[in-house]
This record gives C-alpha cells, structure tokens and sequence, in this order.
C-alpha cells in the first residue's frame, strides 16, 4: 500500500459517557487519532464476494499501525461521507505495519 493511495482523512473516536454541568450523562465522542487511510466502498467484485462473512460491512478502510493504540470493534472511524462502526480490524500480512478495517456505515434514524 503507497502512502500516495492513503488520501481519506479519517478520525478514530471512541465514545463514553460525559457529565454535563447540571449533571446529566450523555455520550460524547473522544478522538483516539486522526489519521490518513485508504477507504474502499462495497461494490461487486471478487474481493468483496470473498468476504460474504461480514455482510455489514459496506467499507474497508487501511491505514498505518498507530504505535500505542489498539484498534477495536468498540471504537467508530468519522470521514468525510459519514461515521462508520468498526466490524472487524486485523494486521495486514502479520507484519505489524498496516490495519485492515471493516466498517458499516451508520445511517441516521429518522423520528
């Protein structure tokens, strides 16, 4: 993966509960890094019909191993087209180098 193909700028947040001044709890987003990815949209090809396990996911997303953090299914990706919930994460290849994510993408719920 070239650093050239890793164009998205995407934010990692995690969100927990955060106590306003009169005291109420509401969840708040925490940002654990911002960084620069490379994000696939589902689509038709081989790639994705290999995949067919993770059904949710409609993105990929890889980008640089962040030294210190951990890239879990409890945390979302923010971009440009949307906030994103994190299905699946692995290291590409075993080498400790990239991370692979699969992500659904969160639609807004309408009242």
């Amino acid at each position: 993966m070239s650093y050239g193909k890793m164009n998205i700028p995407i934010d990692i947040i995690s969100t927990a509960p955060v106590k306003d001044a009169d005291g109420f709890v509401t969840k708040g987003d925490h940002i654990v890094a911002s960084i620069r990815a490379y994000k696939e949209d589902r689509h038709g090809n081989e790639r994705w019909a290999n995949m067919a396990a993770f059904s949710e996911a409609t993105a990929l997303f890889r980008f640089r191993k962040i030294p210190g953090t951990e890239i879990t299914t409890s945390l979302f990706i923010i971009c440009g087209d949307g906030r994103y919930r994190i299905v699946s994460a692995e290291d590409v290849r075993g080498r400790g180098m990239y991370v692979e994510v699969l992500a659904e993408k969160l639609e807004p719920s309408v009242r």
